[in-house]
């Protein structure tokens, strides 16, 4: 499978060696994709422009900071399953008014800029480090499980097989409107959970609360 991440940051680059070490043909992509060569080289990727990652995939991962969500290619994202994996950090993306009154979520914002595509929420709740580490091949109990939530059957059936072939059990979290349950500083946020830990910190989450800044760092 072609896979075109937008965004060579830690997220990025974690997806786009495990995507690599499974088999798929993967593109990273920056503004300045001349600066990727030689990581490109060592996990052996191709790299790109953000213009051209959403052409080569059949998957497009969006992986840049959540002040970019109403600036994405949405004619050349048409048709294809979007992963995003992006996180709103007021701090750093500045204020964006809809959120901070809660009255909708990251990737209901991304998808009304992005008419056609086949937007899945996934790979926003774990931190990059943990990627490499926490990947485990299927076993009876305690594999580390990630949400994962869209409006798509079957766009969310192609993200959640990416999980398993990435070594971790997605678990269903329903549509984008309840996607917020494991967006930045929710007790699903990055913390290592199996599906019933995953399960219940899911269920746990309001609205109004979150999480200490940076508790779930480890």
């Amino acid at each position: 499978m072609k896979i075109g991440i937008l965004g060579a940051g830690l997220i990025g680059k974690a997806l786009a060696k495990l995507a690599v070490d499974r088999g798929h043909c993967v593109m990273l992509s920056s503004q300045h994709p001349e600066q990727l060569r030689v990581l490109a080289a060592r996990i052996s990727c191709e790299v790109g422009s953000v213009d051209q990652a959403p052409e080569f995939g059949e998957i497009a991962v969006l992986a840049i900071p959540f002040a970019a969500w109403n600036h994405l290619p949405g004619k050349v994202l048409a048709g294809k399953v979007v992963i995003d994996a992006m996180n709103y950090c007021p701090e750093r993306d500045g204020p964006v008014a809809e959120l901070d009154a809660r009255t909708t979520t990251t990737s209901e914002l991304v998808v009304a800029e992005l008419p056609g595509s086949r937007l899945i929420k996934a790979f926003n709740a774990i931190l990059a480090r943990d990627l490499p580490e926490d990947n485990r091949p299927p076993v009876p109990s305690g594999r580390r499980a990630l949400p994962i939530a869209g409006n798509d059957p079957e766009a969310k059936a192609v993200v959640a097989g990416l999980h398993e072939a990435f070594g971790f059990e997605a678990l269903d979290a329903g549509g984008l409107a309840g996607s917020w349950r494991f967006e930045r500083a929710k007790p699903a946020y990055c913390i290592p959970l199996d599906r019933n830990g995953l399960e219940q910190a899911l269920h746990a989450a309001t609205r109004e609360g979150e999480l200490p800044h940076g508790s779930w760092r480890r």
